[in-house]
């Protein structure tokens, strides 16, 4: 599946509704959200646990369904696909990183990061090694691509899962706590090479609780009780005064 046009805005939710049915009982995890990202942004989603951080990412991701509105990715009508659809446009349009990196214990880092190329049929068979290399060799692993994930550092393998994700050259990038299960030193090592790939163009979402990292990235949607409760720009001198779950300020974006 080729992607679909290449919009301004790579991100494009409107009047995102999504209830789920718990036990005979409905309760509204996003109520009638809207949030556009431009090509190019790095944002921040914050807010504190269980209050619809993680269904958004699903429903950006294709991941979930929403039960009412527009999920518009890339120019792609995400929620109007079907599910062979979305698997194919998510293998070439979406990189996910996660908290616990989700690597293949199996196989090698290399064959870790081969591996979406194969699914999705991207790049001639003979390049998708060196593509594979040249992207460990982008996150400091060249050196490490033939061993075993367990085998490695968390950071290692964190790594390892940005590579990865990058496999298939993807318009976004969704990051889920990427940095919640490393230690500071790594998490902002970490964070580099999220800018570093920003600075290269890169679309980033990004959903974290650490106030060091979330003050670095210029723009913050705060997710609060399934809506938008803040989309702000980020104002480093006042996070040490505020909650880590609430560290944003109300600003007009520029």
């Amino acid at each position: 599946m080729n992607t679909c046009s290449n919009a301004q805005n790579i991100v494009e939710l409107n009047n995102i509704k999504k209830i789920y049915d718990t036990g005979g009982q409905k309760v509204e995890v996003l109520k009638n959200l809207s949030l556009s990202v431009d090509a190019g942004e790095f944002v921040a989603i914050t807010g504190p646990s269980g209050n619809g951080k993680s269904t958004l990412l699903n429903m950006i991701t294709g991941i979930d369904r929403p039960t009412a509105g527009e999920v518009i990715i890339n120019g792609c009508p995400v929620h109007e696909m079907n599910e062979n659809q979305l698997a194919a446009w998510r293998g070439e349009n979406v990189g996910i990183i996660f908290q616990f990196f989700q690597l293949l214990p199996s196989i090698s880092l290399l064959q870790n990061v081969v591996m979406p190329m194969e699914f999705a049929g991207k790049f001639r068979r003979k390049e998708r090694q060196k593509r594979a290399l040249h992207l460990l060799d982008m996150v400091g692993l060249a050196d490490q691509a033939n061993k075993l994930p367990g085998t490695v550092s968390g950071g290692q393998q964190q790594r390892a899962a940005i590579a990865r994700a990058l496999a298939n050259d993807p318009a976004l990038l969704i990051a889920d706590e990427p940095t919640g299960n490393l230690d500071s030193k790594t998490a902002e090592a970490v964070f580099e090479l999220f800018q570093d790939l920003i600075d290269d163009g890169k679309t980033m979402l990004m959903v974290t609780h650490d106030v060091e990292i979330a003050q670095k990235i210029p723009r913050i949607v705060e997710i609060r009780d399934g809506i938008i409760a803040c989309d702000s720009i980020a104002a480093p001198e006042i996070f040490t005064k505020l909650p880590q779950e609430s560290a944003t300020v109300e600003l007009e974006r520029g």
